[in-house]
């Protein structure tokens, strides 16, 4: 992903983690958080994905900690988010994703290596 020159370099590194999300898989916003090198910051990676262009990007992977799909239930946004997952053959109960069953577990020295480029 391209770095746009007015992006903050976390925000660039949150968003190039996320484009690796592979489909079927969820991450959570704690995780993608420390994967950014950002530990503790899941809060700043909501606001990255709130405020930063996402539409090519799979924004829909991205759960709570719990699984739960943080938009407010019934919102457009919170019925697109889980069609988007359905149609990747995840699946929910409620607005809930087992994390244990579909949580990415990324190669860290892939992951690296693919930062670096």
């Amino acid at each position: 992903m391209p770095r746009s020159s007015n992006r903050p370099a976390h925000s660039h590194k949150v968003l190039t983690l996320l484009a690796l999300v592979p489909p079927g898989q969820v991450v959570s916003y704690g995780q993608l958080a420390d994967l950014a090198g950002l530990p503790g910051r899941a809060r700043l990676v909501g606001r990255i994905l709130r405020t930063e262009d996402t539409a090519m990007l799979p924004w829909h992977r991205v759960l709570a900690a719990n699984g739960r799909i943080s938009l407010p239930k019934g919102s457009d946004g919170w019925h697109e988010q889980r069609q988007r997952l359905q149609a990747e053959g995840i699946l929910l109960k409620g607005d809930r994703v087992s994390m244990a069953q579909y949580r990415w577990r990324p190669d860290l020295a892939a992951i690296l290596m693919l930062m670096d480029q």
